[in-house]
Formats: C-alpha cells, structure tokens, sequence
C-alpha cells in the first residue's frame, strides 16, 4: 500500500472505527505575552482570515507573528499620540495649568491614535 504525503512526511494515524484519522501535533509555541493590540488582531484574524490564522498556528509562528505587531502597533500609537499633541498644541505647560482640560485633550488624541493604529494594522 502507497503511503500518503501526509505519512510520507512523518504523520502517523490512529484508527477510531472505520476511520483513520490523523495524528495532529501543534508546535510548540514561545510563551511570550500578547498585549491588547496583538489579541484584537488574533481575533480579527480567527474571524475574517480564517486560512492565514491556521496557516501561522499550525507552523508554530502565530505567537511570534502576534508579539511583532503588537510591538509595532505600539509603536506606532505612540508615535501617532506623540504627533498628534505635538500638532494640537498639548503641552506641559497646559498639563500644570488645566489638567482637566489635558487629560479631555489628550483622550480624545489616544482615541483618535487608537482608530488609526486599528485600520492600519490591525484590522
């Protein structure tokens, strides 16, 4: 009997009645913590990109995949927040003089970094 591509490649089978059925091994993943933008991005992947999901788990590179742009969403709210002050005039010296007025400032500034960062990179 010709081994299938699957065997042929190490896989093995267990029978369960009538049926083979393949022996799936996931590798290993490195445990290294997924932040809120590589999660969201996670679940926007296991819902609308079904195939590139399964493709980076089954090879064992979803967590890395997910900590790289979580890095690089990170970096780019910042730098967006950053900019975004910079452009509105929030200051320091506004901080010491109206911190209610800076913090409203500055939420609606992360808000807007949050929605830039999310259409483009993670969704």
């Amino acid at each position: 009997m010709e081994k299938s591509l699957f065997e042929q490649m190490g896989g093995t089978y267990t029978q369960v009645g009538d049926y083979l059925l393949p022996n799936l091994i996931l590798p290993e993943q490195q445990g290294q913590p997924i932040g809120v933008w590589g999660q969201r991005h996670a679940r926007y992947l296991k819902q609308h990109r079904k195939i590139i999901y399964m493709n980076l788990l089954t090879s064992g590179k979803l967590n890395d995949y997910l900590v790289d742009i979580e890095n690089q969403a990170q970096n780019m709210f910042l730098q967006i927040v950053k900019q975004l002050a910079k452009s509105e005039g929030i200051t320091e010296e506004l901080k010491a003089k109206d911190q209610t007025e800076w913090v409203a400032q500055m939420n609606t500034v992360c808000y807007r970094a949050r929605e830039i960062v999310n259409s483009k990179l993670i969704y």
